[in-house]
């Protein structure tokens, strides 16, 4: 007998999973860590393999049954130790928070201290930030961005560690449009005696692309989520070093976690093999070249860009100048079409859920194979869009062409 369909059992969720899936083929999604996993990456992530518990790792699990799971989550961790180019991967993180939290257990207890970038200025809530666990249970300091070029201040970062001697040090960003010196913040862990944590959530496509630099080799252990840039389901990871691989895997379970996600692990497999292709690090420089020619179009139209410019995926606006705030004005690009996420900028005297700036990223638009003539166009909707928040004629223009654009460019893993 066939089961009936998800149409038939529940159609009220079949049908807003049916908006949504229009809304992600209709619209410019420039939210930085949002992209599109193929659909090999969906199916594996959507498989049965969500009816099966695997607490434990492969050869040491908890319940029988694990032939098959064993096979998925060691051909997943070999394709990433191969993608990365590291010695040891735990790929059993429910997501990037998670794997943040497995390494402060791993190396910390209540009370000793850390170093992380300060959320204001580009950092995120796991480094220590104080509404996050790891700023209430640990004692952390925060370095921030210089105030002239708004680039992080590695000299703070030393006089920190420094003064501190933290056991942990973070380096790592959530909106931050540069390169990272992980050599620098290497040296600095050195010399004070801390265990360097690279988290690389937003830029690991980008580095198993070779279109940013690696912190292999420089951080003793790195962090990652599974999907932004990197394009496989949603989730988490963390990658290290032999010697310290002991301690993360016990930090994660039986630490943190109980049975892993294997439909997780087998998307992730999948997208690990795909970024192995060579096609990946074409993919991961045009992400670049995009980010860099959606920035100079609004720098064209005088749209201020913190630091200037960028480096890598991401594009900090400071609105300021044309007297919007961030907020508003993402609600007016989402109206046009263009999805983005209202951001505080370094400085801001806005508060955090009214800030003066946006943050945008070029990874979905260049899973959909736009590329630098198509990022200036959507540069000057944003423009146009931002200039006149209020003006419905122009909002109602900018979205037709972007309908226009979005049907020339066929979404991965989406069914029409």
């Amino acid at each position: 007998m066939t089961e009936p369909t998800l149409a038939h059992v529940d159609p009220e969720i079949a049908s807003l999973i049916q908006k949504e899936e229009k809304r992600q083929l209709d619209t410019i999604r420039l939210i930085a860590s949002e992209n599109y996993a193929s659909r090999a990456v969906n199916e594996a992530a959507s498989s049965v393999l969500n009816n099966k518990y695997s607490e434990g790792y492969p050869g040491k699990r908890y319940y029988q049954g694990q032939a098959h799971i064993d096979g998925i989550e060691s051909l997943c961790i070999e394709r990433i130790k191969k993608l990365f180019g590291v010695e040891h991967a735990n790929v059993q993180p429910y997501s990037g928070s998670p794997a943040n939290l497995a390494v402060h257990y791993a190396f910390l207890r209540p009370g000793d201290s850390t170093v992380g970038l300060a959320l204001p200025a580009g950092g995120h809530l796991t480094h220590g930030w104080k509404v996050s666990i790891t700023g209430d249970f640990f004692s952390a300091h925060q370095y921030g961005v210089r105030e002239s070029d708004h680039r992080i201040d590695m000299d703070q970062v030393a006089a920190l560690a420094r003064e501190h001697k933290p056991k942990l040090i973070w380096c790592g960003t959530t909106a931050y449009p540069r390169t990272i010196d992980f050599a620098a913040f290497a040296q600095i862990a050195r010399d004070v005696g801390a265990v360097l944590a690279a988290d690389i959530a937003h830029i690991s496509g980008l580095v198993a692309g070779g279109a940013h630099p690696s912190p292999v080799g420089l951080a003793d252990v790195i962090t990652s989520t599974t999907h932004k840039t990197l394009r496989g389901p949603r989730g988490g990871m963390i990658l290290t070093t032999a010697k310290h691989a002991s301690a993360i895997d016990k930090a994660v379970f039986p630490g943190l976690q109980g049975g892993p996600h294997n439909s997780a692990i087998a998307g992730l497999a999948v997208a690990a093999h795909e970024a192995l292709q060579p096609s990946f690090k074409a993919y991961a420089k045009q992400i670049v070249d995009n980010a860099k020619a959606l920035a100079d179009a609004l720098l064209s139209r005088g749209v201020s860009l913190v630091t200037g410019g960028t480096d890598n995926h991401l594009i900090l606006c400071d609105l300021t100048s044309k007297n919007v705030s961030g907020k508003r004005a993402a609600i007016a690009l989402e109206s046009a079409g263009i999805v983005c996420n209202y951001n505080s900028v370094p400085f801001d005297k806005r508060k955090p859920f009214d800030p003066s700036g946006i943050r945008i990223g070029t990874p979905a638009t260049t899973s959909r194979g736009m590329k630098d003539v198509e990022m200036r166009l959507i540069g000057g909707w944003m423009a146009d869009v931002i200039e006149a928040p209020d003006d419905a004629k122009v909002i109602e223009r900018v979205r037709g062409e972007v309908l226009s654009m979005c049907a020339q460019f066929p979404a991965p893993g989406l069914t029409r």
